[in-house]
């Protein structure tokens, strides 16, 4: 049976063991076909793909839910599920998510983009489903891989699954990696093995049954005996099973498992259902990221984690640090060599935040903690409790996760923290999970935080060296998108909380207040009004938070303010704005416009195509300082 054959899990179910390793063998050639048309995720795919097949084999989607943690490893999950004439336009406008999507299929439950949830969810399904408001459901399978399991959410979930007893199986898919090698000590060892074999033994399964239930309704000594039975399975699993930690925490373990071995799989995953009526069952599987690509097996930094579109015959060319990640990632290592103090740390992301030669440089100045944002922001406090200068690189959307630890284990001690986000802003192809849009307005509503955003490749290396001295009085947050940077002389640049003025209105009539990545589209707005004759002064902000009082007494002179913003327009830095020009101004009050980003979540799309339809592009702004100026 062929790939065009498979519309849905149960067309599976009837091949044999040849079938489903050809069928295997295809479908790797058609994720590798279709992710170098778009880009993608795609070596956490090429090593799902056994597993894959075998949970829908043994399991029955959507009666049986299958959750996937982190939903980028779910694309063989929607193959078989009947979306693969999608993947033309995966992860593109109108297009296929690159994560589950509860929109796109019933057989899709979370929209799993952010990583260590699943468990959570899982207990919640199990919760529900045993009050009787899912009886039709029978297992609740949560697949958590591709370094989710180094995150603190996971684990808490972990220990309140093994405490309620939740009849949950999890599949613990091993590949040993997130972006990077897993930073994690959770591994098999070499008797782990014997036990699986006779764990998985139905037989055994069955005498285990009988003796407990024999044991239990002993007369007098039932309830003693019972328990002495379970304390001699502890000692055994403790003495022979470094994976015991889930068993303390009341989670049943069996692995690992060869996670490329249809049959071991099968037999793993069927021997689950029957275990699962006793309480909570991890099995792990182990998996090769990038499997079956050579372009991916060979790549040692990430194993094609993502990558963008590319010929298959040859792969994507080596992944390299560009635009603001560049300024940034030279930029640090320039500093870190005169300035012992600095350390970089991330969360499972060397590579796209531009660590990887800094890691080079100075492996013991150079921490990644794993997905764990949370411990990353407070080890960086302590950190700097020390007297380290701490870097902290993350995507904007992921400090989301860390904001407990942001305010009051960083800013509450006005601790020496530099916080790095990339990603800021629209950033298209992952969708609504991934732009980075919230980060200035909650950022600068944190007490003693400075926020800053770069308009150029130069701003970024003069804003982290600001920042260095600029931490001895507490944090500071530079904020920077993905993708093509605006480049200037190396002179044009700011220097410290100054904002700066890069046009000049000489009637006072437009005043635009541009941040970061906006100051490009703001600039070309002002060409594109100058034919129609419109003249308008343009301001780059710089600093976000405190704002340049400077600036706002310019631009309250003005008849029209416009300000330009690629966050969240809602409690953002425009509206701040707004706030301080209206007070500031007197009887004369400046008719304000503020234009950021609207309150919705954003699908997929290229970043500009986005941009362009909020009115965020140089035609959209000049359009608006048109119809203010028209009044």
């Amino acid at each position: 049976m062929a790939l065009a054959d498979i519309r849905q899990p149960s067309d599976l179910r009837p091949l044999t063991l040849p079938q489903l390793e050809a069928l295997a063998e295809e479908i790797r050639e058609f994720v590798v076909s279709a992710v170098s048309e778009t880009g993608g995720h795609l070596g956490s795919n090429l090593g799902a793909v056994e597993l894959t097949l075998a949970l829908h084999r043994v399991f029955d989607s959507p009666r049986d839910a299958i959750l996937w943690d982190t939903g980028h490893q779910a694309y063989i999950h929607k193959i078989v599920t009947g979306r693969s004439a999608g993947f033309n336009r995966l992860r593109q406008a109108d297009g296929i998510s690159g994560y589950p999507s509860r929109e796109e299929s019933i057989h899709d439950f979370i929209e799993n983009s952010h990583a260590s949830t699943v468990l959570s969810y899982a207990y919640g399904l199990a919760a529900a489903r045993d009050a009787g408001q899912t009886p039709d459901r029978r297992h609740i399978v949560a697949v958590i891989g591709d370094g989710s399991m180094t995150g603190g959410m996971a684990y808490e979930a972990l220990n309140n699954l093994g405490h309620s007893g939740k009849r949950v199986i999890v599949v613990l898919n091993d590949n040993g990696r997130s972006y990077a090698p897993t930073v994690s000590n959770l591994s098999q060892g070499a008797l782990s093995n014997k036990l699986t074999d006779i764990r998985l033994n139905p037989v055994y399964v069955r005498r285990q049954r009988k003796i407990e239930k024999f044991l239990k309704n002993l007369p007098v000594i039932g309830t003693q005996a019972e328990r002495g039975m379970e304390a001699f399975k502890a000692g055994v699993r403790e003495f022979l099973q470094p994976p015991a930690f889930f068993e303390a925490l009341g989670v049943r373990y069996v692995g690992p498992i060869d996670g490329h071995d249809l049959e071991a799989l099968e037999h793993a995953l069927n021997a689950a259902q029957q275990r699962v009526e006793e309480g909570p069952i991890v099995i792990h599987v182990i998996t090769q990221k990038g499997r079956g690509y050579s372009p991916a097996e060979d790549d040692d930094e990430k194993h094609l984690h993502d990558a963008p579109i590319f010929n298959p015959a040859t792969g994507p060319s080596k992944s390299v640090p560009t635009g603001y990640t560049e300024a940034f990632a030279n930029t640090i290592v320039d500093l870190a060599k005169t300035d012992p103090r600095i350390v970089a740390i991330t969360a499972a992301m060397p590579g796209p935040t531009g660590l990887i030669q800094f890691q080079e440089q100075f492996p013991d100045r150079f921490f990644d903690v794993g997905i764990a944002e949370q411990h990353a922001v407070t080890a960086a406090a302590g950190m700097a409790m020390g007297g380290m200068r701490p870097v902290v690189a993350l995507y904007s959307t992921f400090l989301n996760r860390a904001w407990d630890q942001v305010v009051y284990d960083v800013a509450l001690h006005r601790l020496p923290v530099i916080f790095c986000l990339d990603r800021a802003g629209i950033t298209g192809d992952d969708g609504p999970s991934h732009h980075g849009i919230y980060d200035m307005a909650l950022l600068s509503k944190v007490p003693g935080m400075r926020v800053l955003a770069p308009s150029s490749t130069q701003e970024v290396e003069q804003m982290l060296k600001d920042a260095i001295m600029l931490a001895n009085e507490g944090p500071v947050v530079i904020r920077y998108p993905k993708g093509k940077a605006r480049s200037g002389d190396a002179s044009d640049v700011g220097s410290g909380l100054a904002a700066r003025k890069l046009l000049t209105d000489q009637s006072n009539t437009v005043c635009i207040l541009a941040i970061g990545k906006m100051v490009g589209p703001s600039l070309d707005a002002v060409a594109l009004l100058a034919a129609k004759g419109i003249s308008a002064t343009v301001w780059d902000v710089r600093s976000c938070a405190p704002l340049d009082q400077s600036m706002i007494d310019y631009a309250s002179a003005h008849k029209v303010v416009i300000t330009v913003e690629d966050g969240i327009r809602e409690g953002g830095i425009g509206m701040t704005i707004e706030d301080v020009v209206t007070h500031t101004s007197g009887a004369n009050r400046p008719v304000v416009e503020v234009l950021g980003i609207p309150k919705q979540f954003i699908p997929q799309a290229k970043p500009d195509a986005i941009l362009s339809r909020i009115g965020l592009d140089a035609e959209g702004i000049a359009a608006t300082v048109q119809r203010l100026v028209n009044k």
